[in-house]
């Protein structure tokens, strides 16, 4: 007796079959092709394939295009940007998703976004919507969306002082996390460019950035590329920061991001100091050199910052301190000059 031939159906042909997309429902949906020979099918599910992207889905929902906008993209963006894109669709697009492409209209979306508002900060909502009208840019670039965002709130952010900084590295002498704030508060860098960094990278005074650890969607650390170009730097360090690393080869901070974040918490805790994240300190660092008269376009260069739009808006926070200073330098000059006759 003949063996049956693997896919085959009846009627002797081959069946092949591809995945294709997963509904709002998380059941998982595929396209079969069929021909007389397997060779034959797997040219025929090839050229779909290879078509796909570009391909315009006659009929799909809102979620099955977020889909296949994410897939489309995962080659050229970062896995955190591709990790937070899919925790919208999954979180955030479940209800709205399920609606006919060529069904959606403004209203819809309008309401949706208003629902999100009432939990979320405008930000967030704002990054949301961000994929939602490139998913639509993308498969349906004829349709124009009329939508009222959240107003922008202004961030709540506490910038550290010097003597919060100081109050910090004492409680952390001789650990990890030392290294950790002296490389983020005098550089400034960022997390994952501290734990991607290796002895390497250091020559003399300088440290070189050229590589970064991020969280995959699959949820694990790698490391990789910095994200921008101006992320792509040496910044020179005082003396007594690279002392503290001198010895160490491989990776000088075994540790990942999330784990620096933990201890940082910690730390602050321990201290008693105000609540502020480890990112922060870049904020105190870029604060501290826009008090001392340091030229933004240095501040950038030192930062990694690709433009000075986010530097302008929030690392410019004043410290509570230097601006103390400044008002009492202020006040002291105008009574010195009124004290005549006054």
């Amino acid at each position: 007796m003949a063996r049956k031939k693997k896919n085959a159906l009846p009627s002797g042909n081959i069946r092949i079959q591809v995945f294709d997309y997963t509904d709002v429902d998380g059941k998982k949906h595929y396209k079969s092709f069929t021909a007389p020979t397997r060779q034959e099918a797997k040219y025929l599910a090839a050229q779909w394939k290879a078509g796909k992207a570009e391909k315009k889905p006659a009929r799909i929902t809102l979620y099955e295009a977020v889909e296949r906008y994410i897939d489309a993209k995962e080659g050229v963006l970062s896995p955190s940007t591709i990790r937070a894109y899919r925790k919208m669709q999954e979180c955030r697009m479940r209800d709205i998703g399920r609606i006919w492409l060529d069904e959606l209209n403004s209203t819809d979306i309008q309401i949706w976004i208003s629902d999100l508002s009432k939990n979320l900060s405008p930000k967030y909502v704002r990054n949301i919507y961000g994929l939602l009208a490139a998913t639509v840019d993308m498969f349906a670039p004829d349709l124009t969306l009329k939508v009222t965002m959240p107003e922008k709130k202004k961030p709540d952010l506490y910038c550290p002082s010097d003597d919060d900084v100081k109050r910090l590295l004492k409680d952390v002498a001789g650990t990890d996390l030392e290294i950790a704030i002296l490389l983020a508060a005098f550089g400034p860098m960022r997390r994952g460019e501290i734990c991607a960094l290796e002895s390497t990278d250091i020559s003399g005074n300088k440290v070189s950035i050229t590589k970064s650890m991020v969280m995959g969607p699959d949820r694990q650390y790698l490391v990789k590329q910095p994200k921008t170009y101006g992320s792509y730097r040496e910044i020179e360090y005082p003396g007594f920061v690279i002392e503290k690393m001198k010895g160490r080869t491989g990776r000088i901070i075994n540790r990942s991001p999330d784990a620096i974040t933990r201890s940082f918490e910690r730390a602050i805790k321990r201290t008693g100091l105000p609540h502020f994240r480890f990112h922060d300190l870049r904020h105190y660092a870029a604060s501290i050199m826009h008090a001392i008269g340091v030229p933004d376009q240095y501040i950038l260069q030192r930062g990694g910052w690709s433009s000075d739009n986010v530097m302008k808006s929030v690392y410019r926070n004043a410290i509570d301190l230097e601006t103390a200073r400044q008002t009492k330098k202020i006040n002291g000059h105008f009574e010195k000059m009124t004290g005549n006759f006054v």
